[in-house]
């Protein structure tokens, strides 16, 4: 079996969307996120923004490894699970990741009844994931590749012919150099620079 090493997510915060039911309005909106923190300072935004609403129900996911994935859903004070699920259910029909959805609501007046208010969050983050930038990335490995000036021509041949991406480089009379390699390639990148005599070769944790 292939270890999977890429990911779906979104590249930048999603433009407004609106969904009406019954009088009651529901803004949505995606966004790029990787930590709690981030996911904070957006809520807070946009309880500014949108002061008067009644609920700021959202649903998020961070990780780009499937089996390490952290969620949450979060009704605030809808029904439980007619809010926080239903957004949480679409970031898993999107496949997405690193994504933080937030829908808005306005009471209108008129009560939706569970069916409804599940139907109304539903849509209201699809049409903000159908109004975001989708895009898969690669997961990479961060490998640190130390050895003296002298052999550099040697790596740095290696580093070309496997179109490998630095990140980071020092090089005096002993050289380190950070590459990052796609995980399915990382054994043999390992591999192959384990077998230039004189390099030495560290896995670092992303």
């Amino acid at each position: 079996m292939t270890e999977k090493d890429t990911y779906i997510t979104i590249t930048k915060a999603s433009e407004e969307v609106l969904f009406k039911d019954k009088n009651s309005k529901f803004f949505g909106y995606a966004f790029p996120v990787t930590s709690e923190n981030a996911v904070k300072v957006h809520l807070e935004d946009l309880k500014k923004q949108h002061h008067s609403a009644r609920h700021w129900c959202y649903a998020y996911q961070f990780g780009k490894d499937e089996n390490q994935y952290q969620f949450r859903a979060n009704d605030d004070g809808e029904p439980n699970n007619s809010a926080g699920m239903p957004i949480y259910g679409q970031i898993q029909s999107f496949d997405v990741t690193n994504v933080l959805i937030v829908v808005v609501r306005y009471f209108g007046g008129v009560k939706l009844g569970v069916g409804g208010l599940i139907a109304a969050y539903k849509t209201a983050a699809q049409m903000a994931l159908e109004n975001s930038k989708i895009v898969t990335r690669t997961i990479n490995q961060d490998i640190k590749l130390k050895f003296e000036y002298k052999d550099m021509n040697k790596v740095m041949r290696v580093i070309k012919e496997k179109n490998l991406k630095i990140k980071s480089q020092t090089l005096e009379l002993d050289c380190t150099i950070i590459i990052s390699v796609r995980l399915k390639k990382t054994k043999t990148v390992l591999d192959t620079f384990k077998s230039i005599f004189g390099v030495q070769v560290d896995l670092l944790n992303n």
